[in-house]
């Protein structure tokens, strides 16, 4: 094709309206990739510098969070042994199933989990709730492990609880401040040092005392069927575990970041992708077994009450072999946990508030900014005793969760193998509807039913097995929904802009194009033809763009004199 045709063959009537040649300005911090992390955009192959090894650990350093313990240790005294196995387990299989997809996509496009569901059948603004969805994963799991290391405080140092709970909050903000620059050298550094002290009481007490681990199958803790199994309970505990499915959107935050995938690196990027993808969960699963452990073995010592408090049950386990240095070591142990989940779940959180934001208020002051808003929400969940109502918070939360991961992984799973959806992740306004009612529907759908079942509308079964009826409806909706729109409202404009030069299996180069927004220069997956401005649009300047009242997915696409040609010669 010669650039005479290939300038042709994108040409449009000239828009109804124009805009400004004014450029916009960002704010300093907005600006700073450091600091920003591209928190809005696709992420950029210049920018994709680490090892699929340091992304891995990277994402594998947040799930050292002692909410699992706490979770475990819960589940197995309200439920009793058997019962509580058999509902981590369900949950684990479901959480690992569902997560393949999700880190696939996100790692193969460079795009966090909010991207990822725009395109995966919710639309534009269909995100935006899923955005809070995800947002109140992040702060109320910040409140839940900032209550853990509050107790850790309050334990070893003898600080106040309501002090305990400021400082907890504050003390993740600096690290979280300079993304993953920051946090991929501190998982990297702390994590053997966090693996030893995880795994020390149990080599301790396996050693010591062997008999206690058979001892716990007869635990029954609270439950009225004692260490029996009762399908009833595994329902309810499994729901409880279910809550952390949400956890796989921090894990996506970093492998985003992932190099391409090629051929000299496949094996390293695919068991890097599987292992801090869906595979956090291999790891979470034995620790909450490990709190359900660890609870039956503290609740002669310290009761039922405070038996799933993570650091009474390893200031417990490490007297075991260390007693006059237990309680040092203990509150260490707590206080490191914390910290390397605290920052993921602020860091995500600023992510998602950044998303939720920009699209509805066209605004965008930089993602630190919404650092501050999400650890202000954990801290006021914290003073309020977020930590008291473990069960009923986690409980409920896992029902709105399921059947959004439930909409998105039918999508990816099902709707794209069979061509209901587009084979590709679009996440640019430009090219999207505001809603698709495919996963936005599945999900609304799916949320209202469980929720019901949840308040026991359908009865006791149905309470106890709420989420899975969430998940369930969710998956069986899409592609039904997808069928019957015909797939019509993913795409509203297709993307025809000229495209700069081919890499490796069809994935395209690090050349740069300048958007006429902003005047920086952007990597080819994160622009689009804009009428409104005649020229290339950054994604960010398209999503906080007041004026065009989405002019383009009315007049299509326009030349932007960037023939195929030229832009090759300029890669």
């Amino acid at each position: 094709m010669t650039d005479t045709d290939s300038q042709s063959a994108v040409t449009t009537p000239a828009p109804q309206a124009s805009a400004t040649t004014a450029k916009r300005a960002y704010h300093r911090w907005a600006k700073n990739d450091t600091l920003e992390d591209y928190s809005l955009r696709y992420a950029p192959k210049s920018f994709r510098r680490w090892s699929p090894y340091v992304v891995a650990t990277t994402a594998l350093g947040g799930i050292a969070y002692l909410a699992d313990f706490a979770i475990g240790g819960s589940i197995a005294i309200s439920y009793g042994f058997s019962s509580a196995a058999v509902a981590i387990a369900i949950a684990a299989f479901i959480i690992f199933a569902t997560g393949i997809p999700i880190a696939y996509y996100s790692a193969k496009y460079s795009i966090d989990m909010d991207l990822l569901t725009r395109g995966a059948g919710f639309g534009y603004l269909g995100s935006t709730l899923t955005s809070i969805i995800y947002a109140s994963f992040t702060f109320i799991f910040f409140a839940l492990e900032g209550s853990i290391m509050a107790q850790a405080f309050q334990l070893g140092l003898h600080i106040p609880l309501a002090v305990s709970y400021l400082i907890a909050s504050l003390l993740v903000i600096p690290l979280v401040v300079y993304g993953m620059t920051a946090l991929s050298k501190m998982q990297v550094w702390t994590q053997p040092i966090w693996l030893i002290l995880m795994v020390a009481p149990f080599v301790a007490i396996a050693i010591q005392d062997p008999g206690r681990f058979s001892a716990f199958t007869h635990f029954g803790g609270n439950s009225p069927t004692g260490a029996g199994f009762s399908f009833l309970s595994a329902g309810a505990g499994a729901g409880v575990a279910l809550s952390l499915i949400a956890q796989i959107g921090e894990q996506v935050d970093y492998l985003r970041f992932m190099p391409d995938k090629t051929p000299a690196n496949a094996k390293r990027w695919w068991a890097s992708v599987l292992s801090a993808g869906p595979g956090w969960v291999v790891l979470g699963a034995l620790k909450q077994l490990g709190g359900a452990f660890l609870a039956f073995y503290v609740a002669d010592k310290v009761g039922l009450t405070k038996a799933d408090q993570p650091i009474q049950q390893y200031l417990a386990g490490l007297k075991t072999f260390a007693a006059p240095v237990a309680l040092g070591l203990a509150t260490f142990f707590v206080i490191l946990s914390q910290i390397k989940i605290n920052t993921t779940n602020a860091y995500s959180g600023s992510l998602s508030w950044s998303n939720f934001f920009s699209r509805l208020l066209h605004w965008h002051p930089g993602r630190v900014v919404w650092i501050f808003l999400n650890v202000g929400i954990s801290l006021a969940l914290m003073e309020g005793g977020v930590f008291g109502f473990l069960n009923n918070v986690l409980g409920f939360y896992s029902n709105v969760a399921i059947a959004w991961i439930g909409a998105v992984t039918a999508d990816l799973v099902i709707n794209k193998p069979l061509k209901l959806s587009p084979s590709y992740i679009e996440f640019k306004r430009a090219h999207l509807y505001n809603f698709n009612p495919v996963g936005f529907g599945s999900m609304l759908i799916a949320s209202v039913v469980s929720i019901a079942a949840y308040y026991n509308a359908f009865g006791a079964y149905a309470k106890a097995f709420s989420p899975l009826i969430a998940l369930g409806i969710g998956i069986v909706l899409s592609p039904v929904l997808a069928y019957a729109t015909k797939g019509r409202y993913y795409i509203a404009r297709a993307d025809e802009m000229a495209e700069p030069l081919v890499g490796v299996d069809g994935r395209l180069s690090a050349v740069t194009l300048t958007c006429t927004v902003c005047a920086d220069d952007f990597e080819r997956p994160d622009m689009a033809a804009c009428p409104f401005h005649s020229g290339a649009i950054c994604s960010l300047c398209c999503s906080l763009e007041k004026s065009c009242h989405d002019a383009c997915k009315k007049t299509g696409p326009v030349d932007l004199g960037i023939p195929v040609a030229q832009a090759a010669a300029q890669a």
